[in-house]
């Protein structure tokens, strides 16, 4: 029997997890947390991408749209919620219509069900919506990815897997066919020996990589994504979810309503750089993981490269009345008072030496070895195909060690 370290019970570690157990693997999940997804799978928006922004042919757009169909289909039949409810990506002016044409494009290129519909068309779904043009998404969903979670979790441990959590790993290292990881608990350090070593370390990836011997080739910069609620007298002005277009000179989609699975509609996020790798306030800071981030010369070569978009994003981030007047641009009746502040979430996003961020999933291999370097969204919406990928990763690992 191979036996399997997991280290992360967010989504994606679940995920691989459950399906290493599945097939028999002797699998031990270890968290540093005292539950399940609590950074960015318990702290996203909830949405089912369907794969639509991703280039053509890479792993987001792949796994991106058999996602949007797996996981709906996982959480439908394992009880969880899920709807799958349509978006619409809206032209508020004519000089987003090439955009949004390039999107439609992007949707035929990709597989993705999209169409593009006139401004009339756009309101039968959105009554409330502004818009010249929009287009209609009708594999997006909306779903509960806690409770996808705690049903993934559940199959490891019914397949005698384990999850320890308050064991927060610290490093590892390949020794002949071994790999030896250590990893503290209250009562001390301890160690676990297995056959494959597999981090789904999320914003702590590039360095539990560096801590395993291993080299990435890009840095996680952590990006603090910030929401509101609509008051209950604004719910009703969205049905669905309601996409802006995004500006491509920009490396986020912009803030958008969505319609939450057990109630309510969220607005964001904002992005901002955020000042701890789990800073998810303003005065959540961390000196070195500031230190960290401003050494890596690709954070001062993405700000040069997007100062301005990134500057409207801080103004926002302080101002819920800037806030409330880009929501106004897809849903003119939403109100500065229409808004209460709602928990944040941060995103690691993989950044290059050059300023580029990595804009696909990033697995690293080594003897005995996987590391996920970067599974920003949709990762979440993937995460039962980046497990299938991430189990032939294990396997080449272990013919590598062998």
């Amino acid at each position: 029997m191979t036996k399997v370290i997991v280290v992360g019970s967010g989504i994606v570690g679940l995920a691989t997890a459950a399906r290493l157990a599945a097939r028999g693997d002797d699998v031990t999940v270890l968290e540093k947390e005292r539950d399940l997804a609590l950074h960015q799978t318990g702290r996203n928006s909830g949405v089912v991408h369907s794969g639509l922004y991703y280039p053509t042919g890479s792993l987001k757009a792949r796994m991106g749209v058999a996602g949007a169909e797996s996981m709906v289909a996982f959480a439908r039949t394992h009880g969880v919620a899920v709807e799958q409810c349509g978006k619409l990506v809206v032209a508020v002016s004519d000089d987003e219509l090439p955009g949004l044409h390039r999107l439609a494009e992007r949707a035929v290129a990709n597989g993705v069900p999209a169409r593009l519909i006139s401004a009339a068309e756009a309101r039968d779904h959105e009554p409330h919506v502004s818009c010249v043009a929009a287009l209609r998404v009708e594999s997006t969903g909306i779903v509960d990815y806690r409770g996808v979670c705690e049903v993934l979790a559940e199959q490891v441990r019914a397949a005698g897997g384990a999850i320890r959590f308050g064991a927060e790993f610290l490093a590892a290292r390949t020794e002949g066919t071994r790999v030896r990881a250590r990893f503290t608990t209250s009562a001390g350090e301890e160690q676990l020996a297995a056959d494959a070593l597999v981090v789904c370390g999320g914003l702590h990836a590039d360095r539990l990589a560096r801590a395993c011997g291993l080299e990435p080739e890009a840095r996680i910069v952590p990006f603090r994504g910030e929401y509101f609620e609509l008051t209950d007298a604004a719910v009703p002005l969205v049905q669905g979810l309601i996409y802006p277009v995004p500006d491509p000179r920009f490396p986020f989609l912009g803030v958008h309503l969505t319609k939450m699975v057990h109630g309510g509609v969220h607005a964001g996020p904002n992005a901002v750089l955020a000042l701890a790798r789990e800073g998810y306030r303003w005065r959540d800071v961390a000196p070195s993981d500031v230190a960290d981030a401003l050494r890596w010369p690709g954070l001062w070569e993405l700000g040069r490269q997007n100062w301005r978009p990134g500057a409207r994003e801080v103004a926002r981030s302080v101002s819920k009345t800037l806030f409330a007047r880009s929501l106004a641009r897809l849903v003119p009746e939403i109100r500065r008072e229409h808004l209460l502040r709602a928990p944040a979430g941060v995103r690691a996003q993989a950044l290059r030496r050059d300023g580029s961020l990595v804009d696909d999933f990033l697995v690293q291999q080594a003897p005995g070895q996987v590391h996920v370097l970067n599974a920003p969204s949709p990762a979440a919406t993937a995460s039962l195909e980046i497990a299938a990928h991430l189990e032939r990763q294990v396997d080449e690992a272990l013919v590598t060690n062998r």
